[in-house]
């Protein structure tokens, strides 16, 4: 068995020169930390289980190959990396040496407080100098909230969340942490990125809000527009695409190699969007043109500015996929469907990555599928539901927690997100698979 050189940091099995952050950053998330916003435990929670995988795969992956390149047992490899853990540790290390490998907790706990005026606090509960944190926050949550104080749960709104948000920032960077990094799942106030007359660009004010807080980054998912990213000097705006996840749970229910799929955009605002599911899965694209009325102002999903509707394109007796980055009160997206069925579409399937269901809209649904309007609508658990959506029949949730994991630990770890960021390859990958094997499955039926 080789000999190694003996370090001052282990065993012998490290080389002189290694150092701890260096070697101990790829297999623990050291000076990572992350804060769960108020109200957003269930997708945290997932994104927390899914970093500590992450690092539990990648040091299983590291022991064995150590173990194997330097003819050595894995137990040795686990000795070394405790003793270098605990030899960088602020605390003096008790106990006997781990037998499987540890990864750390990540969560920082948070007491959140509201006072009976209505003014907000957050008080982070551990010690977070030197830490970079990222802040998981779903801003749109509008479920009830127990807050310390109260008898009944609170509903907050998207403006007391994010007030809440401005909180946490500030104690995080009191409190002495390295950066702060926001993951927002929404954007809030996407919708207005543009003016027309006197009007603000409420996008731009909390994007630089966020920014002379001293937030270093925001993640978020399928932002309504990309152009909001030029408002700031100094942040960084990663915007994720939840069309993976979304796709993985479309083959479920139908056969994405069939030939009579039509990609219909809802309207011009959609068209790139729609155009990329077009191209990936080398299908037609058609698109609704709507005239609107816009002296009168939607309230709800029954009542809409909507005139009259066209399509561009043929959708007879067709499987229609119609997407859009957002689903709020959905009065324009039942429209859309009724006109496109009556038009001779035989299955229809909306698709988005943000599944708000504002006001009556799941009842809106909900009644609109009992009369065969659509099929499905696939959204993810970006934005959170109780049972009153997710026990419906016709809709169907995709996880984005893994997606945004893995942007966190990259990010943590210095490593490129482009391929997170632009997931053209891995969606293109996954179609052509599928199709490949539905056209080898039809030549072995024909050669039976």
């Amino acid at each position: 068995m080789p000999s190694f050189p003996v370090s001052k940091r282990g065993f012998g099995l490290l080389p002189e020169a290694s150092s701890k952050e260096s070697f101990m950053s790829i297999i623990k998330p050291h000076k990572l930390g992350v804060i769960t916003g108020l109200g957003s435990e269930y997708l945290s929670g997932k994104v927390v289980k899914h970093l500590r995988r992450l690092y539990v795969e990648r040091y299983d992956k590291l022991a064995k190959n150590l173990a194997s390149r330097y003819e050595i047992p894995e137990d040795q490899v686990l000795r070394e990396v405790s003793f270098i853990e605990d030899l960088g540790s602020k605390k003096i290390p008790s106990g006997k040496c781990p037998t499987n490998y540890q990864c750390p907790n990540l969560e920082i706990p948070v007491k959140y407080t509201r006072f009976l005026n209505g003014e907000v606090k957050a008080e982070i509960l551990e010690p977070v100098r030197g830490l970079r944190l990222f802040v998981i926050y779903d801003v749109t949550n509008d479920a009830p909230q127990k807050m310390a104080g109260y008898d009944e749960p609170i509903r907050f709104s998207i403006n007391d969340h994010i007030m809440m948000l401005f909180t946490i920032i500030n104690a995080a960077n009191l409190a002495g942490a390295e950066s702060v990094t926001l993951v927002l799942p929404t954007y809030p106030y996407a919708r207005q990125h543009k003016k027309s007359s006197r009007e603000a660009l409420s996008a731009a004010v909390f994007g630089r809000m966020c920014e002379n807080l001293g937030v270093e980054r925001i993640i978020t998912l399928d932002i309504h527009s990309k152009e909001i990213e030029n408002c700031f000097r100094t942040l960084h705006l990663e915007n994720l695409h939840a069309s993976y996840q979304i796709l993985v749970e479309l083959k479920k229910i139908i056969d994405i190699s069939d030939p009579d799929i039509t990609v219909v955009s809802p309207d011009t605002g959609a068209v790139a969007r729609n155009k990329f599911y077009a191209q990936v899965l080398h299908r037609p694209l058609a698109m609704l043109y709507k005239e609107r009325d816009y002296s009168i102002v939607t309230t709800g999903a029954k009542n809409t500015n909507i005139k009259s509707i066209s399509l561009l394109g043929d959708v007879t007796n067709k499987t229609v996929i119609i997407a859009d980055d957002m689903l709020a009160s959905g009065g324009t997206m039942l429209i859309a469907m009724k006109t496109l069925r009556n038009m001779g579409a035989k299955k229809i399937i909306c698709i988005t990555s943000l599944p708000f269901f504002n006001g009556g809209a799941v009842d809106a649904f909900d009644k609109a599928h009992e009369e065969g309007v659509f099929d499905y609508v696939i959204g993810t658990n970006a934005v959170y539901h109780g049972d009153d959506l997710l026990s419906k029949q016709w809709f169907i949730q995709t996880d984005t927690s893994e997606l945004f994991a893995r942007v966190i630990s990259r990010l943590h770890h210095g490593r490129a997100i482009s391929p997170l960021l632009d997931n053209r390859k891995i969606v293109q990958k996954l179609v052509d698979n599928s199709q490949n094997a539905a056209v080898k499955k039809q030549g072995d039926v024909s050669k039976n």
